[in-house]
């Protein structure tokens, strides 16, 4: 369990978390969502000790994380920053390996090349353990930084933006192997993104930020709401929800009343037909119920469309 206890952090007169206080429990996905400066990559630094709260307390499984060795903190917790650049030229492999780190400290032991075999072959990167990461596309070096976390082995993941400069089928396929890491391998992922679409689909809660503070903070039914939505981004925000399964075409499904205690229906072909999800994914992903939302712009403004279905 992670625990925030009234953090705040200021830089000089600014305030960038403001007395933010919430408990995650283990499992699933979290999603941090908000406007550009809202606050969230700074609450995961803190919660991942890359930064310092001016006051209050982070503990993670009931340890101060200000006052945990780093070894310790290390097995617990990994953490994936919003830019990753490497200086010299690695393998998709040599990177994995320094998610082994905190247990090896770079000696390699049999149970640590296990390990990276293991997030090789999870995130299906066999054909390019050996390559060069500057070699790769963007979705596919996105996975190797993925995998390197995963090769840590800690119940946490902190992911700051993971989709960040990926197309849309490189972001489908990132965001369904990060909840499927959550399900399969029972991680609590807690994730910062700003595509509410992509937070709505895989997150089972969604904490909305907005000025350093949580505005809103529960299931995506919840937040994803109009007076939510507009409140935190400053733009007015239709919310349309309609029942049943997915189209299948990409244009908006029809506003039809929801009707009672109908059966939520399957995701068809692994969301092949989803607007967001038309590109190919491995094969491996496993089928799902979901709660999607598909966005479309409209006249100028974003107009949302949700589907509510079981998870």
């Amino acid at each position: 369990m992670i625990e925030i206890d009234r953090v705040t952090k200021r830089y000089g007169a600014a305030t960038v978390v403001d007395d933010v206080s919430l408990v995650i429990p283990r499992g699933g996905v979290t999603a941090l969502v908000g406007a550009n400066g809202a606050g969230k990559s700074t609450l995961l630094s803190m919660i991942g000790r890359i930064l310092h709260p001016d006051s209050g307390t982070v503990r993670v499984d009931g340890m101060d994380v200000a006052r945990t060795q780093s070894a310790v903190l290390a097995r617990r917790l990994s953490i994936l920053r919003q830019e990753n650049q490497v200086a010299v030229r690695i393998t998709v492999r040599e990177l994995i390996e320094f998610g082994r780190f905190p247990y090896s400290s770079g000696r390699l032991t049999g149970e640590d090349v296990a390990a990276v075999d293991r997030a090789i072959e999870y995130l299906q990167l066999e054909e390019f353990a050996n390559r060069p990461l500057d070699r790769l596309s963007g979705g596919q070096r996105q996975r190797a930084f993925i995998a390197m976390v995963l090769a840590q082995d800690t119940g946490y993941l902190l992911l700051d933006e993971p989709l960040n400069n990926l197309d849309m089928r490189h972001a489908a396929q990132a965001m369904s192997l990060i909840r499927r890491m959550a399900e399969e391998l029972q991680k609590t992922v807690v994730v910062v993104i700003h595509d509410i679409n992509f937070a709505a689909y895989h997150a089972g809660r969604i904490i909305a930020m907005k000025d350093g503070r949580i505005v809103a903070d529960g299931p995506p039914e919840t937040v994803v709401s109009p007076s939510i939505l507009s409140d935190v981004f400053d733009i007015d925000v239709p919310v349309h929800q309609v029942e049943g399964h997915l189209p299948s075409t990409s244009a908006p499904p029809p506003a039809t009343a929801p009707s009672r205690r109908r059966r939520p229906q399957p995701c068809p072909a692994r969301c092949a037909n989803h607007p967001l999800m038309r590109a190919p994914l491995p094969a491996s992903l496993p089928r799902h119920r979901h709660r999607p939302v598909h966005i479309k712009a409209v006249a100028g403004a974003a107009m949302i469309y949700r589907w509510g279905t079981a998870r």
